[in-house]
């Protein structure tokens, strides 16, 4: 028993060493890794509390920075003051993913979101929601995401025109738009990326004082 004991003791740092240098590199890996690159920016929460300020104030940032995004559709303006309070909301249209070759455009934000918009069609639309809270007010934004549910691809080989083989003439004024047609939408959930970009331009335009302008002499 003893020599049986005495072999395991010689047999086992054959793969203890190995797992130990493996968990020594990888921790010094991801330690590079934290030296190496920044930090990811903290997510803002949605809903967020914005700050006391004048309604009129507010509800202008919130409607520049959407129109920056989306084709505004229709919009309530907040109000909140002595006499009336109510909550303000804005509604877009849906906007087609801007793709890699539209840099200029905002409604696709960088990454999986703009690749997917390039080689998949995908729509957008905002909906911004601000609430009067006390002297302040909470603002939301959610933003939907679909995906075009086609009847088959762009360039498929099937057809949906038949070929007539009896004989009869037949009419250019009958050709048949044989493109695919859209059968619905898929709802993918919410584009929590773009929300993120969103809420953070609204909240830095109202929490960030504009710089002091030097003296005109």
């Amino acid at each position: 028993m003893s020599r049986i004991a005495t072999v395991r003791q010689m047999v086992r740092p054959a793969w203890i060493v190995p797992v130990i240098m493996t968990c020594w590199f990888a921790g010094c890996g991801q330690l590079a890794y934290r030296l190496t690159n920044p930090m990811p920016d903290q997510p803002l929460p949605n809903p967020i509390e914005l700050p006391a300020s004048p309604d009129d104030f507010v509800w202008l940032q919130v409607v520049d920075v959407v129109d920056d995004y989306f084709r505004i559709a229709k919009e309530q303006p907040v109000q909140n003051n002595r006499q009336i309070v109510l909550d303000g909301q804005v509604e877009t249209a849906y906007r087609t993913g801007s793709s890699i070759l539209e840099p200029w455009r905002k409604d696709s934000t960088p990454g999986f979101e703009r690749w997917q918009s390039t080689f998949q069609s995908v729509r957008r639309r905002a909906i911004v929601t601000l609430r009067p809270s006390g002297n302040g007010y909470w603002l939301e934004v959610v933003v939907q995401k679909d995906l075009e549910d086609p009847d088959r691809v762009q360039y498929a080989t099937e057809t949906t025109a038949g070929v007539r083989h009896d004989g009869t003439l037949v009419s250019g004024a009958e050709e048949v738009q044989d493109g695919p047609q859209t059968l619905g939408w898929i709802p993918l959930g919410r584009d929590a990326a773009l929300e993120q970009r969103m809420v953070a331009d609204i909240y830095g335009r109202i929490t960030k004082a504009d710089r002091p302008q030097g003296l005109l002499h």
